[in-house]
């Protein structure tokens, strides 16, 4: 009996012992398998990086130099000239600047309509919104194309800025209107006890709430209108009114310099064009990931 006492201490520690093996065994797989990932995806931007700052003879060198001897930075500066980037970043601007207030704006509207009042088939319209998630944007080219042209709007930024300004995406009101939904409606009573209107509990009071939803709208509206490159290749015709992924697209299709390769120049040109989304998102990552966090899971 005292032998089997004595001999318990030691089975509890030999049981510890071995759960804390097998967890420091799943936490190396865990970090491996994370490295393993984080290279994969990080791998063809310092690709693209350090492609950008090699010799014409490096990108051509086989095996392949993964750090530049010397870094040419002048690279940038070249690729800037070759092309009207100027007038290409300033359409872009343009474009995404007043798309992303429009489209922050109206969905906003329409999400708090759905969220806080009651009116006849209000479930039913708002599936019919979120059924239109479905519907592939190909189908809408065509007749977008006539109204336009029927416009006057070809080979204007107006086909790229004003349609934003009419419902925003029916993802974006789905994300702001469980957001607003998660807000009690307690505020909105207390407001209209002390006088306000709609338009104010909306801007005074749910806006800021809603500060890291309507954040993760704009992160992803931005995103979407500055990478957008199939509507301004159908609406679009002159090079003056070229968004960047336009002017990438020229910068690759232009004819080279007789003898000159122009692989490290594309690659500082494709730098300068996904510059300001990759400051935008370490800009905003804290609300980005919040507020996918507190409307994306809500539900």
């Amino acid at each position: 009996m005292a032998d089997q006492t004595a001999s318990l201490p030691r089975t509890v520690d030999v049981r510890a012992g071995s759960t804390s093996a097998a967890r420091t065994r799943s936490r190396l797989v865990f970090y491996a398998v994370a490295i393993v990932l984080t290279l994969f995806f990080v791998g063809p931007f310092y690709w693209t990086v350090a492609s950008s700052l090699k010799t014409p003879a490096e990108i051509a060198t086989f095996p392949p130099v993964f750090v530049p001897a010397q870094l040419r930075f002048d690279n940038y500066a070249r690729a800037w000239t070759k092309v009207p980037f100027l007038d290409f970043y300033t359409n872009s601007l343009i474009v995404t600047v007043l798309a992303v207030s429009g489209q922050v704006l109206s969905a906003c509207m329409v999400a708090y309509g759905f969220a806080r009042f009651q009116f006849p088939f209000r479930n039913t319209l708002f599936m019919l919104v979120i059924a239109t998630l479905i519907v592939p944007w190909e189908v809408t080219i065509i007749p977008s194309f006539l109204l336009y042209k029927w416009l006057g709007w070809l080979d204007t930024l107006k086909p790229l800025i004003v349609p934003s300004w009419f419902g925003g995406s029916p993802l974006y009101i789905f994300l702001l209107r469980q957001f607003f939904m998660s807000i009690p409606r307690d505020l909105d009573e207390a407001a209209e006890m002390d006088g306000a209107n709609s338009f104010r509990i909306l801007w005074q009071i749910l806006v800021p709430l809603c500060a890291p939803a309507l954040t993760t709208v704009a992160i992803f509206s931005f995103l979407q209108h500055w990478n957008e490159f199939i509507q301004p290749l159908i609406f679009l015709n002159s090079e003056t009114n070229f968004t960047v992924s336009l002017g990438l697209r020229l910068f690759q299709t232009a004819p080279a310099d007789p003898g000159e390769p122009k692989e490290h120049l594309l690659m500082a040109a494709a730098v300068i064009a996904s510059a300001p989304c990759i400051a935008l998102f370490f800009a905003a990552q804290r609300f980005f990931v919040r507020g996918i966090v507190m409307s994306g899971i809500k539900g």
